[in-house]
C-alpha cells in the first residue's frame, strides 16, 4: 500500500459482493417504509416483516454498503468512556438503561443470527478501552465502576493482548464482532422471504406526513404508507433541525493478513493518538492468518490532510505489528450527537407516523439493532424501557450538554463564512488526480483535473445548506464538512444529508 494508493472498498464489500435489487419503477402502498438500507433500516424492515407488516425498504445506493459496509464492525455495549459521562449527565439509572438496551439488542441479534444459520463469522470476544498514559489511568477507573454499576460484567486490567504494554484498561467480556456485510443481506433475503420489498438507487426526496404519508422518489415513482421510518445514517430530511445536534466524523481504516500467533484477541480502543481501534477477522481457510482492521486518525469532513492520516495510520499499525501485510485502506464515517446519546423515535415533537435513527456515535453495530427493536415496539403501538433515553424530542439532556451543541454550532458556522475567505489557488496549478475550490469570475467552483488532464468543474456549494465542499484526495471525493455530505467527482452524492448532486459548471 503506497503513499499514492487511493481508499477503496472496504474488505467486508470486496469479500463479499452480493446481488443488486431493482430501482422501484411503480408507485407502491405499504405498511412501513424504511429509508436506507444499513444496519439499522435492515434491522428495523426484519423485525417488522417479522411481525406481519408489509414493508418497503428504500435505499439510494446498495444495501449495507454504506456507512455499515465500512464498519469495523465491533458489536459490543462498551463504547469507549460513555458510562461514567451517562452516570454524570443522566443519572444512574440512564446508564443502567443504555447498558441494557445495548446489551439486549446484541443478545437478540444472537438469536437471529443462530435462527437464520448465518455464516456471518460470529465470534465471541472481550471489548477494552485502554490508555497507555498514566495519567488517564483514574479516568478508566471510573468508566469501569461506572459500567459495573449499570449492569455489564465490566473490570479495570492492566494485561491485554495487545503487542505493547498498557497502563490499564477497562475489559466486559463476551461482547461479538462479525461480518456485517455477510450478516444483513441474510437479513435482507429474511425481509423478502416475509414479503417485503429492497428496493436499490433510489433516492428519497420529498416526505408528505399524513395518514397516510407519502414520498417521492429519484425514479418518479411515489410510495405510500402509514409509517416513515428515516435510517438514513444523516437524516435527509431536515424539518426536526436533528443537523444542529448532529457533528459528521470521518475515521479511516488500514488492513491486512497478519500471522494468527499474533492475533491480540479482543476488541480494542483508545482515544489517544487522535483514536486507535484494533481487532481482527477471520482469513483465509488454513487458519494460519487473521485479518487485522486498524481503524483512527478521526476527523472533520472536507479538512485536512486525508493522504498524510492514512500515512499515519499505516506507520502505526506497521510499527506495533510489522509482520501485517497492509493489502486495504478505507474510511467510514458516523455522527456524534451533542449529549452522547442515539436520537432514536418520533422524528420530531409533531411526528404521528415518522421516525428516525441517527447519531450513533461510531457504534453504530449495537446501536442499529437496538434501533431495530425500539421503533419496531413504536410502530407496533408499544414501548420499550429505555423508550425516553434515546427520544429525540429529549429538551433536558441539551440543555445539559449546551457546550458541546455550542461548539458544534461554531464550527458550521466558521465553515460556512471562513471558508469562504480562504485562498485560491489557480486552477491551472491542479495536477492530475487532484481538486480544489477556486475562485472564477467571482464565484467559487469546485474543480478536478483526472488523469488525463481533463478539468472537471462544479459548484461548490453543497446542495444540502450551501456550505463550501473541500476535496479529499485519498479517495477523490468532494466533502462537506458542515453536515457531512460527499460527491463523486462528477458531483454524484455518495453520502448524504444532501440527496441532489453538485451542479456542474463551465470553466
Amino acid at each position: 500500500m503506497t503513499e499514492k494508493q487511493q481508499a477503496g472498498d472496504s474488505y467486508w464489500l470486496q469479500s463479499t459482493p452480493g446481488g443488486r435489487h431493482l430501482a422501484l419503477t411503480d408507485d407502491v402502498e405499504v405498511d412501513v417504509a424504511v429509508i436506507g438500507g444499513g444496519i439499522a433500516g435492515l434491522c428495523t424492515a426484519r423485525e417488522l416483516s417479522r411481525a406481519g407488516r408489509s414493508v418497503a425498504v428504500l435505499e439510494a445506493g446498495r444495501i449495507a454498503a454504506g456507512v455499515t459496509g465500512h464498519t469495523t464492525a465491533k458489536v459490543t455495549a462498551l463504547h469507549t468512556l460513555v458510562y461514567d459521562k451517562l452516570r454524570r449527565t443522566r443519572g444512574s439509572e440512564g446508564a443502567r438503561l443504555y447498558a441494557r438496551s445495548q446489551s439486549e439488542a446484541i443478545e437478540h441479534t444472537a438469536g437471529v443470527v443462530a435462527e437464520l444459520g448465518v455464516d456471518c463469522e460470529w465470534e465471541r470476544r472481550s471489548a477494552y478501552t485502554f490508555v497507555r498514559d498514566e495519567s488517564q489511568v483514574e479516568e478508566l477507573r471510573a468508566e469501569a465502576r461506572a459500567a459495573r454499576e449499570a449492569g455489564l460484567p465490566a473490570s479495570f486490567v492492566t494485561a491485554t493482548g495487545l503487542p505493547f504494554p498498557v497502563a490499564g484498561a477497562v475489559e466486559v467480556a463476551d461482547q461479538v464482532q462479525f461480518h456485517p456485510r455477510k450478516y444483513l443481506l441474510a437479513l435482507a433475503d429474511d425481509i423478502l422471504a416475509h414479503g417485503g420489498r429492497i428496493h436499490e438507487d433510489t433516492t428519497v426526496l420529498g416526505l408528505e406526513e399524513g395518514t397516510p404519508c407519502r414520498l417521492s422518489t429519484s425514479t418518479g415513482a411515489m410510495v405510500t404508507a402509514r409509517d416513515v421510518v428515516v435510517a438514513t445514517h444523516y437524516p435527509v430530511f431536515d424539518r426536526a433541525l436533528l443537523f444542529t445536534r448532529l457533528s459528521p466524523r470521518r475515521e479511516l481504516v488500514v488492513a491486512g493478513p497478519i500471522p494468527a500467533a499474533q492475533d491480540p484477541g479482543g476488541m480494542y480502543i483508545t482515544t489517544e493518538e487522535n483514536t486507535r481501534s484494533v481487532r481482527t477477522a477471520p482469513y483465509g481457510e488454513d487458519g494460519t492468518r487473521r485479518f487485522l482492521i486498524v481503524t483512527g486518525e478521526h476527523f472533520t469532513p472536507g479538512t485536512g490532510d486525508t493522504r498524510a492520516r492514512f500515512d499515519r495510520l499505516a506507520a502505526w499499525a506497521r510499527g506495533h505489528f510489522p509482520d501485517v501485510e497492509l493489502t486495504h485502506r478505507w474510511a467510514t464515517q458516523d455522527n456524534d450527537p451533542t449529549d452522547t446519546v442515539p436520537l432514536v423515535g418520533p422524528l420530531h415533537p409533531g411526528a404521528r407516523h415518522t421516525y428516525v435513527a441517527t447519531g450513533f456515535g461510531g457504534w453504530g453495530m449495537s446501536g442499529g439493532m437496538m434501533a431495530g427493536l425500539l421503533l419496531t415496539a413504536q410502530i407496533m403501538g408499544e414501548e420499550r424501557e429505555w423508550s425516553g433515553l434515546y427520544d429525540p424530542r429529549r429538551l433536558a439532556s441539551t440543555v445539559r450538554e449546551a457546550p458541546s451543541f455550542l461548539k458544534h454550532q461554531a464550527q458550521v458556522a466558521k465553515h460556512f463564512v471562513g471558508d469562504r475567505m480562504r485562498p485560491s489557488p489557480p486552477v491551472e496549478a491542479l495536477p492530475p488526480g487532484e481538486g480544489a475550490v477556486v475562485r472564477v469570475e467571482g464565484g467559487r467552483l469546485a474543480v478536478y483535473r483526472d488523469e488525463d488532464g481533463t478539468l472537471h468543474a462544479l459548484s461548490a456549494r453543497c446542495t444540502h445548506m450551501g456550505c463550501l465542499v473541500d476535496f479529499n484526495a485519498a479517495e477523490r471525493a468532494w466533502e462537506c464538512p458542515c453536515h457531512g455530505s460527499r460527491f463523486d467527482t462528477e458531483g454524484k452524492v455518495i453520502q448524504g444529508p444532501a440527496t441532489r448532486p453538485l451542479d456542474r459548471r463551465d470553466i
